[in-house]
Protein backbone atom coordinates (compact mmCIF):
# COMPACT_ATOMS: atom_id res chain seq x y z
CA UNK A 1 0.00 0.00 0.00
CA UNK A 2 1.42 3.39 -1.03
CA UNK A 3 2.00 5.57 2.03
CA UNK A 4 -0.15 8.69 2.06
CA UNK A 5 1.23 12.22 2.12
CA UNK A 6 -0.16 12.78 5.63
CA UNK A 7 2.18 10.13 7.06
CA UNK A 8 5.14 12.44 6.54
CA UNK A 9 3.54 15.25 8.53
CA UNK A 10 4.26 13.46 11.81
CA UNK A 11 5.94 15.74 14.32
CA UNK A 12 8.36 13.22 15.86
CA UNK A 13 11.03 12.76 13.21
CA UNK A 14 12.97 10.21 15.27
CA UNK A 15 9.96 7.92 15.69
CA UNK A 16 9.12 8.36 12.02
CA UNK A 17 12.65 7.35 11.02
CA UNK A 18 12.34 4.19 13.10
CA UNK A 19 8.93 3.46 11.57
CA UNK A 20 10.27 3.84 8.02
CA UNK A 21 12.72 1.00 8.61
CA UNK A 22 11.33 -1.96 6.68
CA UNK A 23 9.19 0.15 4.37
CA UNK A 24 9.70 -0.17 0.62
CA UNK A 25 10.93 2.70 -1.54
CA UNK A 26 10.36 2.75 -5.29
CA UNK A 27 11.33 4.95 -8.22
CA UNK A 28 9.97 4.93 -11.75
CA UNK A 29 12.36 6.56 -14.20
CA UNK A 30 11.94 6.34 -17.98
CA UNK A 31 9.33 3.67 -17.43
CA UNK A 32 11.73 1.50 -15.43
CA UNK A 33 11.00 0.46 -11.84
CA UNK A 34 13.60 0.07 -9.12
CA UNK A 35 13.12 -0.32 -5.41
CA UNK A 36 13.97 -1.96 -2.15
CA UNK A 37 13.48 -2.18 1.57
CA UNK A 38 14.76 0.71 3.69
CA UNK A 39 17.45 -0.87 5.85
CA UNK A 40 19.30 2.13 7.28
CA UNK A 41 18.03 5.60 8.07
CA UNK A 42 18.94 8.67 10.11
CA UNK A 43 16.78 11.40 11.67
CA UNK A 44 17.66 15.12 11.60
CA UNK A 45 15.67 17.30 13.97
CA UNK A 46 15.49 20.68 12.30
CA UNK A 47 16.56 23.86 14.01
CA UNK A 48 17.62 22.30 17.34
CA UNK A 49 19.94 19.66 15.84
CA UNK A 50 23.50 20.80 15.19
CA UNK A 51 23.89 18.01 12.62
CA UNK A 52 21.00 19.38 10.57
CA UNK A 53 21.41 21.68 7.57
CA UNK A 54 18.68 23.80 9.17
CA UNK A 55 20.27 24.15 12.61
CA UNK A 56 19.46 27.46 14.31
CA UNK A 57 17.02 28.32 11.52
CA UNK A 58 19.63 28.41 8.76
CA UNK A 59 17.78 28.87 5.49
CA UNK A 60 19.59 28.86 2.16
CA UNK A 61 18.92 28.07 -1.47
CA UNK A 62 20.45 24.65 -0.85
CA UNK A 63 18.27 23.64 2.12
CA UNK A 64 15.08 25.56 1.31
CA UNK A 65 13.23 22.31 0.55
CA UNK A 66 13.63 21.27 4.20
CA UNK A 67 11.15 24.01 5.12
CA UNK A 68 8.51 22.61 2.79
CA UNK A 69 5.57 20.69 4.20
CA UNK A 70 6.56 17.07 4.79
CA UNK A 71 6.18 14.50 2.05
CA UNK A 72 8.72 15.73 -0.48
CA UNK A 73 12.27 14.74 -1.38
CA UNK A 74 15.22 16.86 -0.28
CA UNK A 75 18.25 16.09 -2.45
CA UNK A 76 21.66 17.63 -1.94
CA UNK A 77 25.19 16.95 -3.14
CA UNK A 78 27.78 15.69 -0.67
CA UNK A 79 31.39 16.51 -1.57
CA UNK A 80 29.99 17.95 -4.78
CA UNK A 81 29.40 14.49 -6.25
CA UNK A 82 27.14 12.20 -4.20
CA UNK A 83 23.40 12.89 -4.34
CA UNK A 84 21.81 12.27 -0.93
CA UNK A 85 18.17 11.20 -0.62
CA UNK A 86 16.18 12.71 2.25
CA UNK A 87 12.48 12.73 3.08
CA UNK A 88 11.17 16.03 4.45
CA UNK A 89 8.85 15.52 7.43
CA UNK A 90 6.66 17.58 9.77
CA UNK A 91 4.59 20.64 8.87
CA UNK A 92 5.65 23.57 6.72
CA UNK A 93 8.49 25.69 8.14
CA UNK A 94 9.59 22.94 10.57
CA UNK A 95 12.68 21.59 8.76
CA UNK A 96 12.85 17.99 9.94
CA UNK A 97 14.14 15.30 7.59
CA UNK A 98 15.36 11.73 7.41
CA UNK A 99 18.34 10.55 5.37
CA UNK A 100 18.01 7.22 3.59
CA UNK A 101 21.38 5.54 4.15
CA UNK A 102 20.72 2.04 2.87
CA UNK A 103 18.22 -0.20 1.12
CA UNK A 104 17.97 -3.89 0.30
CA UNK A 105 17.22 -4.17 -3.44
CA UNK A 106 14.02 -6.05 -4.30
CA UNK A 107 12.98 -4.67 -7.70
CA UNK A 108 14.98 -3.75 -10.81
CA UNK A 109 18.27 -5.16 -9.59
CA UNK A 110 19.73 -5.43 -13.09
CA UNK A 111 19.03 -1.76 -13.73
CA UNK A 112 20.63 -0.87 -10.39
CA UNK A 113 23.75 -2.76 -11.43
CA UNK A 114 23.92 -0.82 -14.71
CA UNK A 115 23.41 2.52 -12.99
CA UNK A 116 26.16 1.83 -10.47
CA UNK A 117 28.58 0.04 -12.78
CA UNK A 118 28.56 -3.09 -10.63
CA UNK A 119 28.67 -6.63 -11.95
CA UNK A 120 26.68 -8.47 -9.28
CA UNK A 121 24.30 -7.91 -6.40
CA UNK A 122 26.03 -7.57 -3.05
CA UNK A 123 25.56 -5.66 0.18
CA UNK A 124 27.87 -2.93 -1.12
CA UNK A 125 25.47 -2.05 -3.95
CA UNK A 126 23.20 0.11 -1.81
CA UNK A 127 24.80 0.35 1.64
CA UNK A 128 25.47 4.07 1.61
CA UNK A 129 23.35 7.16 0.90
CA UNK A 130 25.15 8.10 -2.33
CA UNK A 131 24.87 4.51 -3.54
CA UNK A 132 21.13 4.44 -2.77
CA UNK A 133 20.44 7.51 -4.89
CA UNK A 134 22.55 6.26 -7.78
CA UNK A 135 20.92 2.82 -7.78
CA UNK A 136 17.44 4.37 -7.70
CA UNK A 137 18.30 6.82 -10.49
CA UNK A 138 17.89 9.92 -8.32
CA UNK A 139 19.80 13.18 -8.70
CA UNK A 140 19.55 16.71 -7.35
CA UNK A 141 17.08 17.35 -10.17
CA UNK A 142 14.59 15.29 -8.13
CA UNK A 143 14.72 17.81 -5.28
CA UNK A 144 11.15 18.68 -4.27
CA UNK A 145 9.54 15.65 -5.86
CA UNK A 146 6.44 14.53 -3.93
CA UNK A 147 6.79 11.22 -2.12
CA UNK A 148 3.42 10.00 -3.32
CA UNK A 149 4.11 10.82 -6.95
CA UNK A 150 4.59 8.49 -9.88
CA UNK A 151 8.36 9.12 -9.76
CA UNK A 152 9.18 8.17 -6.18
CA UNK A 153 7.02 6.68 -3.46
CA UNK A 154 7.06 4.61 -0.29
CA UNK A 155 4.96 1.52 0.36
CA UNK A 156 3.99 -0.27 3.55
CA UNK A 157 3.97 -3.98 2.76
CA UNK A 158 3.37 -4.98 6.39
CA UNK A 159 6.97 -6.01 7.07
CA UNK A 160 6.99 -5.82 10.88
CA UNK A 161 10.39 -4.88 12.31
CA UNK A 162 10.70 -5.76 16.01
CA UNK A 163 13.01 -3.73 18.25
CA UNK A 164 15.37 -6.68 18.65
CA UNK A 165 15.91 -6.61 14.88
CA UNK A 166 17.07 -2.98 14.94
CA UNK A 167 20.45 -1.52 15.86
CA UNK A 168 20.27 2.05 17.17
CA UNK A 169 23.45 4.15 17.04
CA UNK A 170 24.68 7.73 16.68
CA UNK A 171 24.67 9.09 13.15
CA UNK A 172 27.63 8.76 10.80
CA UNK A 173 29.92 11.59 9.75
CA UNK A 174 28.51 14.33 11.99
CA UNK A 175 31.38 14.77 14.45
CA UNK A 176 31.15 18.54 13.93
CA UNK A 177 27.79 18.52 15.76
CA UNK A 178 29.25 18.31 19.27
CA UNK A 179 26.97 16.54 21.74
CA UNK A 180 24.31 16.19 19.05
CA UNK A 181 26.66 13.82 17.20
CA UNK A 182 26.01 11.32 20.01
CA UNK A 183 22.23 11.29 19.65
CA UNK A 184 20.84 7.79 18.89
CA UNK A 185 19.17 8.85 15.65
CA UNK A 186 20.48 6.14 13.29
CA UNK A 187 18.40 3.01 12.79
CA UNK A 188 19.87 -0.04 11.08
CA UNK A 189 18.21 -3.34 10.21
CA UNK A 190 20.47 -5.99 11.74
CA UNK A 191 18.40 -9.11 11.00
CA UNK A 192 18.49 -10.54 7.44
CA UNK A 193 15.27 -9.66 5.64
CA UNK A 194 14.86 -13.29 4.64
CA UNK A 195 14.27 -14.02 8.33
CA UNK A 196 11.60 -11.33 8.56
CA UNK A 197 9.50 -12.05 5.47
Amino acid sequence: MKIDHSYFLGQDVVSLARDLLGKYIFTLKDGQLTGGIISEIEAYQGVTDRASHAYAGRRTKRNEMMYHEGGVVYMFLCYGMHAMLNFVTNVQDVPDAVLIRGIIPTHGEELMLRRTGKSHISKSLTNGPGKVSKALGLTVLDNGCALDSGTIWVEDRALAIADEDVEVTPRIGVDYAGDDALLPYRFLLKTPVSNLL
